[in-house]
């Protein structure tokens, strides 16, 4: 089965820009599920899209049917390629795409860069989806294992939250079900910073 760097998923086109995260989360479909999602084979076998590649794909599969949106979302950190992606969402903005264009991330994007990024995603990304998973420190590193050099990140994927309010349409920010995390108390604390929250369900490809 082919590669794909952008596949349609319900009414959206999602891009697979990159495999590589710096967490290797506990509850992560991509390793449970070999790489696979739906009927698509998002191993890029290191061999990550170009800008030109990802827009090419994008545009033939508009021409078949519409999409609400576009999400950059695949088995990896799309925040790793940001010039990527920035010229991605730049192109689309000059060619007057009418749907929103959404970022999930999970948020340790100003510590990849070692700087705020927020400045360079408004005006580009409409919607941000950030994964904290957990808002209690220690079950935050239990949970998405980061990756050395990223270990104490749950403060800047707070900070990040942070800086995202009153700058896009919308911030979303969430757990995944049936992973141990007081969802109850979770909602209060994002709440609290201006943000909306929500469950992703813990899926298994078993069930």
């Amino acid at each position: 089965m082919e590669n794909q760097i952008v596949y349609r998923f319900k009414n959206s086109l999602y891009i697979n820009l990159t495999n590589r995260c710096p967490n290797l989360c506990s509850f992560c479909i991509k390793t449970k599920w070999n790489m696979d999602f739906d009927k698509y084979n998002l191993n890029l076998q290191g061999k990550e899209p170009s800008a030109r590649e990802v827009l090419d794909a994008l545009y033939s599969e508009m021409k078949k049917a519409p999409a609400e949106q576009i999400v950059f979302c695949g088995y990896g950190e799309p925040t790793l390629r940001l010039p990527v992606m920035l010229e991605i969402c730049d192109d689309l903005k000059k060619n007057k795409y009418p749907g929103a264009i959404r970022l999930n991330t999970v948020g340790l994007s100003n510590m990849i860069w070692k700087k705020n990024i927020v400045p360079q995603l408004k005006g580009r990304i409409d919607q941000i989806y950030i994964s904290l998973n957990s808002h209690i420190p220690a079950q935050w590193a239990k949970l998405v294992r980061p990756a050395a050099g990223y270990e104490n990140g749950y403060e800047s994927v707070v900070q990040f939250i942070k800086e995202s309010i009153g700058n896009f349409d919308k911030v979303v920010v969430s757990t995944v079900g049936n992973i141990g995390v007081d969802t109850a108390a979770m909602k209060k604390f994002v709440e609290n910073l201006g943000a909306e929250f929500y469950v992703r369900e813990f899926l298994d490809k078993n069930e």
